[in-house]
């Protein structure tokens, strides 16, 4: 049996199309030896891009990088509408009226901001323990209430009738399947999603990301860790927080640090040992800072 491989880190990964990131961990999991591993937010199947996968103690900062905003260029098919809301499902209907890129530009205009957006009804939220795509295609229908989600962006970077190249920047949460049906809805022709690239994920971006090929071959010859980056990435728009030999000690203990008046504004922060090692996360609790993930023993 094979022992287990420690690390503390990321991967800052680009994912290929047809693998699922559950996939993508579970082969990690078995070519680097590290048990514990985590995404810091899922791609479907036929997307790609940048899937930043968390290893041992970092699975624990994962919550961060899923809450962290995407940047997508998304190809949006107009006059086909297919039960997924992507190019994966059924053809539910078809238009053949034409779209001009006047009509496509003025539907834009009413998803920018925060929108209230349904799920698709083929995804993985759960529904009374079990998930939504499970009951879809059992015949179930479920009701489903609007969420709120932000669109910081939303471009059209390219038109080729009946398809738009869109960049969309929004927040965690957001269904870029579900953006592409309600736009198809919103012109009158309907819509869905051929094809999705996430660019950027919080810090982490398309350029710099290990081809999912060339970290397989890595695990393969044992060099997987020169793509392993630091953990404290997760937070890396947080502040830093350098802790003198009493506030470590009292941070390994759980109790809490005071904070500098030059980080009032702050409700994160990014903790450092003497010698400039990571060793916890840090919330803001009035006029101190509790220590609410550790990893100094």
């Amino acid at each position: 049996m094979r022992s287990e491989v420690s690390a503390f880190g990321l991967l800052n990964v680009y994912k290929p199309a047809g693998p699922s990131s559950h996939d993508l961990v579970a082969w990690v999991r078995r070519g680097t030896g590290v048990r514990k591993v985590g995404h810091g937010g899922t791609l479907d199947p036929a997307a790609t891009g940048v899937l930043v996968l968390c290893l041992g103690p970092a699975t624990r900062l994962s919550e961060y990088l899923l809450g962290s905003p995407k940047t997508y260029v998304a190809r949006v098919h107009f006059g086909v509408a297919t039960n997924t809301y992507d190019a994966e499902g059924e053809i539910v209907a078809r238009d053949p009226r034409p779209v001009s890129r006047e009509q496509v530009e003025a539907a834009l205009d009413g998803f920018r901001g925060e929108i209230a957006q349904v799920p698709p009804l083929y995804s993985a939220i759960k529904r009374g323990g079990r998930k939504l795509y499970e009951l879809a295609r059992a015949g179930q229908t479920v009701e489903l209430a609007p969420r709120p989600v932000t669109i910081h962006r939303l471009e059209l970077l390219a038109w080729e009738a009946p398809v738009a190249t869109l960049k969309v920047v929004c927040s965690a949460g957001t269904y870029i399947r579900s953006l592409a049906h309600d736009l198809g809805q919103a012109v009158g022709v309907g819509a869905h999603l051929a094809a999705l690239e996430r660019t950027v994920s919080g810090h982490f971006c398309a350029e710099e990301a290990v081809p999912w090929e060339q970290l397989a071959a890595a695990m393969t010859d044992g060099t997987w860790r020169v793509f392993l980056l630091p953990p404290d990435l997760a937070l890396a728009e947080q502040p830093a927080v350098h802790l003198d030999a009493a506030g470590l000690d009292d941070v390994r203990h759980g109790r809490r640090v005071p904070v500098a008046a030059e980080m009032a504004g702050a409700s994160l922060a990014r903790a450092y040992d003497p010698e400039g090692r990571f060793v916890a996360v840090l919330a803001r609790r009035g006029d101190w800072w509790q220590p609410v993930k550790v990893f100094a023993r």
